[in-house]
């Protein structure tokens, strides 16, 4: 394995360890807090929070006892409650003995099973909390497109020239008067059906003036951001690329590309690009992807790993108010919660690949492009993540969340908690199976993937 290629590709090397670190420890602090929190309210103290495992880099111990820690190896964390064994909440049997009455309620085995699973229930609830809140605030900050088209920057072409200039509101396209956003009418519509033609004419109001002048086709086929982990990233391709001709055949749109790429249903290609001035070429082959549907399930596509945009960026944007953030903040972690489940289903029964799932080799490369973006596609990275680690730990996989929740059912079903050594061969099972889906997920990263 050429290990050299795989550091270059890794996102920037110390940036996307950093990232991938402190996304993950967010993630972490806020899935621990809620266990910890949430325990004290109910009356179960604790020992321990850590963020990390491994041997200790920094702690301190608060005025009730609890030290506070962050360790070396930052793939996860724990909160060690009075009466566990270790950072699993395995029952620690010797330190039970003795206590009385009053001190075995304040433990995680001694209190009412109402506590124990509110306790265990919070880590993945505030995952999905942090969500939440943080879907909205990146909406709350973008905004969402308003009634006008203003053009922002626009992207340079080469060998091109056009009259539109920046400032411009547009008011029609080659005769299609532009859609009011607030009627329910997208921008991605109205460009949906337009003709694949350079120049168009744009009508515009320009400093009061109504005027036609020339403009490019919107979805030109530039490289606005290159995808983690994909054939353009292993081929060299960079954001700015202007990709010309697949095989010789001239492209003009973004969606010509796209069509490109999927009739080759993987077959190797050659890019015709423009980078700089300078006309190069290089080979691929694109990758398969299993997307999910907005009707349920899955489609295979092919994909390069490149997004494409428009032309020039949209100047006029509008604030989004708390309430409505909200609303879209708790629409898309439900999309994501659901489309993890859905996803892991359909590898299972092998309907769609395995290479859907990725190791922490393969979410450090995300973390690192996201933040290369800038903040705002940074903090929605990690409002995903911290939704599909609380999907994750609400699997009835013992040594997880929800494998604890499912013993606190059977006890409350059969009125007792199932034996200690039962529980500890249960825990065993369920640190493999953990183990394993890691293990599985970073051989994807490094060899079966790539």
């Amino acid at each position: 394995m050429d290990f050299s290629a795989l550091i270059s590709g890794f996102g920037g090397g110390a940036v996307t360890i950093l990232s991938f670190i402190a996304a993950l420890s967010i993630v972490v602090a806020i899935h621990e807090y809620g266990h910890y929190i949430v325990g004290r309210w109910s009356g179960i103290g604790a020992d321990v929070f850590s963020i990390g495992f491994g041997p200790i880099l920094w702690s301190r111990v608060d005025k009730r006892g609890m030290r506070w820690q962050i360790a070396a190896i930052p793939l996860g964390g724990y909160v060690k409650f009075k009466g566990d064994a270790n950072a699993a909440s395995g029952k620690d049997a010797d330190a039970m003995e003795g206590l009385n009455e009053t001190e075995l309620r304040a433990t995680m085995h001694g209190a009412p099973l109402w506590a124990r699973s509110a306790t265990v229930a919070a880590g993945p609830v505030f995952n999905f909390i942090l969500s939440i809140f943080m879907f909205a605030a990146v909406i709350m900050i973008s905004g969402q497109a308003g009634d006008k088209l203003v053009i922002g920057k626009l992207f340079e072409m080469p060998q091109k020239s056009y009259t539109l200039q920046e400032g411009d509101e547009v008011l029609s396209v080659n005769g299609t008067p532009v859609p009011v956003a607030s009627a329910g009418e997208s921008f991605g519509d109205f460009w949906k059906d337009m003709e694949i033609a350079d120049p168009l004419i744009y009508e515009v109001k320009r400093d009061g003036e109504v005027m036609e002048v020339t403009g490019p086709y919107f979805n030109t086929p530039v490289v606005h951001t290159i995808v983690p982990r994909s054939a353009a990233r292993a081929a060299g391709l960079e954001v700015g690329d202007v990709i010309t001709a697949v095989d010789g055949t001239p492209v003009a749109a973004f969606t010509q590309l796209q069509q490109a790429v999927e009739g080759s249903e993987g077959s190797t290609l050659m890019l015709d690009v423009i980078r700089n001035g300078e006309t190069l070429q290089f080979e691929l082959t694109p990758k398969r992807s299993d997307e999910p549907q907005a009707e349920g399930g899955f489609k295979t596509f092919w994909r390069i790993g490149v997004t494409g945009g428009l032309a020039f960026e949209i100047d006029a944007t509008e604030w989004v108010g708390l309430g409505p953030a909200l609303k879209i903040g708790v629409e898309q972690t439900w999309r994501v919660a659901s489309g993890s489940v859905s996803g892991l289903y359909h590898m299972l029964t092998g309907a769609i690949s395995s290479c859907n799932l990725s190791g922490p080799v393969g979410i450090a490369e995300t973390a690192g492009e996201m933040a290369s973006r800038g903040g705002t596609s940074f903090f929605w990275f990690v409002a995903v993540i911290s939704t599909a680690i609380g999907m994750l730990n609400l699997f009835p996989i013992p040594m997880l969340d929800g494998g604890h929740l499912v013993f606190y059912a059977y006890e409350a079903v059969t009125g007792k908690p199932p034996s200690d050594s039962w529980l500890n061969v249960l825990m065993q099972v369920g640190l493999m199976m953990v183990l394993g889906l890691m293990m599985f997920g970073l051989m994807n990263d490094l060899f079966l993937c790539r």
